[in-house]
This record gives structure tokens, sequence and C-alpha cells, in this order.
């Protein structure tokens, strides 16, 4: 543990560091941004290679985030300027326009929970700790996770368990919280996962292996924090903030997540998309990036040291430089005039 994790109590281990920086293609006077701060491992690692015109954004929406950052990134002497913004990366143009930044040259999305997240059984991520429920990853604003299991209807739930968390035994578990909020809230992950473990059968339990209150624990933290529904809106963004051969890195940590970044990065990518048979093409689509490499997987060296970087996906792809969109246009614009 370090210095700044003994002040902070933040703890989260960067999964596929290297990767990443070899992947964003560091340059000495690059703008960055890391849109999932976290404790600051990427944006440190990214900031260490920059010299006094370089520059880092991190953005994360956990103020104990931002807080254990801070302190790591103070500590590393850095010569390049970095600021660290407590808002949600949906709001991506917003804050680089607040920040009068126009064009950057990398951004990186490390998508998921962190292990400080998960490790700190007060916030009620982990169905390993008795905790209250809870999951905001902003613990200032929004619903919790007691608020979607005691408020939402048993068709609500279902839905839920099964379209984020992929769930088997999705309207049954859904049932069996309905039935158990009869004799008052379900106000802990305790109470939550005894529900859990009486809804699935003990031979389906015994059969599956793990813990059948993972899937249903990911798919209310996705809900509570919105995480699937402001992803592509998010990509889109901040490939159309990118400099000519600037690049977008994701990682990703389970398949909900990993299809939209997947398909994000490949209708981007894509020509024409006219429909087959058109003599002339009338959409006029021309593609904006270029996939760089089938998405990367950690080493064995890696998963030897963090086990939970085993399901870790890394998509890396590069902006066009002949390509000038609407979208993009104006910060092009604006940059060339700076």
């Amino acid at each position: 543990m370090t210095m700044d994790e003994k002040v902070t109590g933040f703890h989260h281990v960067s999964v596929m560091s290297d990767e990443v920086v070899n992947g964003l293609a560091i340059k000495p006077d690059g703008v960055y941004v890391d849109c999932t701060l976290g404790g600051g491992g990427h944006a440190g690692r990214i900031a260490s290679l920059l010299g006094n015109g370089g520059r880092v954004v991190g953005i994360d929406r956990d103020s104990d985030a931002i807080n254990a950052a801070g302190a790591h990134l103070k500590s590393l002497g850095l010569s390049c300027r970095y600021d660290l913004i407590h808002d949600n990366f949906c709001h991506f143009d917003d804050i680089l326009d607040r920040l009068d930044v126009s064009l950057v040259d990398g951004v990186l999305f490390d998508l998921g929970v962190s292990s400080y997240q998960i490790d700190e059984a007060s916030r009620g991520f982990s169905y390993m700790n008795d905790a209250p429920l809870d999951m905001r990853m902003d613990r200032e604003k929004g619903m919790s996770a007691r608020d979607v299991v005691n408020t939402y209807g048993a068709d609500e739930l279902t839905r839920i368990f099964r379209d984020y968390g992929e769930e088997r035994w999705a309207k049954r578990i859904a049932e069996f919280i309905v039935a158990a909020r009869q004799e008052g809230d379900v106000a802990t992950t305790g109470e939550l996962v005894d529900i859990i473990h009486r809804a699935v059968p003990a031979a389906v339990r015994k059969k599956m292996g793990g813990n059948p209150a993972k899937r249903v624990f990911q798919a209310i933290r996705i809900e509570v924090n919105h995480e699937l529904d402001i992803l592509r809106d998010a990509f889109r963004s901040a490939v159309h903030r990118l400099r000519p051969h600037g690049r977008i890195a994701i990682i990703t940590f389970h398949s909900l997540e990993d299809r939209i970044a997947k398909n994000t990065l490949r209708e981007m990518a894509a020509g024409c998309v006219c429909p087959p048979g058109l003599p002339v093409c009338v959409c006029h689509h021309r593609p904006e990036i270029r996939i760089l490499k089938k998405a990367e997987r950690p080493g064995a060296d890696e998963l030897a040291r963090n086990s939970r970087a085993r399901s870790a996906k890394l998509r890396i792809a590069e902006r066009l430089a002949d390509e000038i969109n609407d979208a993009g246009e104006h910060h092009r614009e604006k940059a060339e005039r700076e």
C-alpha cells in the first residue's frame, strides 16, 4: 500500500496499464483525458511520460477517487499540468469546453467498478460484505440500490436482472424480492443476498458454482449508475474531440459494455452504410477512425498479480487524419485558430 492509499483509504489496481500507454502512443506535449480516473493509476502512467507542454484531464464521479488521484499525482512530482474533474464522463464535451480544451491526443475509458468500491463495504457494491444497499458511484446524488430494490415492480426488476445481469432466474428472484418487501424494506446487501439464495434452487446453486448474487448485483449497479445508457454517446463525443491520429482506448469488463464499445467503434470505422443493391452511395458516410487491432487481453503475469483483470478487454482505435465531420469541425477550427 502506498502512502497516498494510507491517507485516502483508496486502493485500486489499474488494469493493462502497459498496453494502455502503448496503445495511446503518448506524445510528450500531448493532451490526454482519463474519463474514469479511479485512484489515478492510468493517469499517473500517462502523466509521467509528459513534459511541461503536456496535460492530463482526469474525470470521475466518485469524490473518493478524485481525492485519491489528487494525492497520487501530487506524489509523482509531475512536470505536466493536470486537472481533476468531479463529474460524469457523459458530460465530456461540456467538461472540455469549461477547461478551454478543443482537441486532445488520447482518451481512456476504464469501465466498471473499481477495486476500492468493491472492497469498501460501506459502498454497498459487494455481495461478500453486509452493508447498507447503496452502489452509487457518486454518493452525492441519484437513487441508490435500496431505492431500486424496494420501489421497482416485479416486471422492472425482472427486466434489469435479465438485461443487465443476463440472469436466468431473473423472474423468480424478482418475485422473491417483492414478496420479502411485504415485511419491510430490504435494507442491506446481506438481506438481498439471502433473498437471492432462497430464490435460486439449491441444485442450481450447487451446479453453477460461485455466488448466485453476482449477476443480480451487477444488474442493480448498472441500473443505479446508468452505466450502459451513456456509453455510446460518450465514445462518439470522445472520438470527435481527437486530433488527427489521436487515439481512444476502452477497457471493458463484461459482455454488455464490451458489445457497446465494439459496435460503436465498428460504426465509426465503417464507410458506406447504404443498403446493398443501391447503384450509388446516398448515405455519404465516411469512416472516422480505424480500429488498430483485435481486443487485447491481460497477460499471464498480470493475471497472476490481479485476478480481477481476467475479464478485461482493451480496444484501441485511431482518428483518421482526413476526416472532418460536422460534429468535430468547430472544435478543429478553434484549435487551428489557437
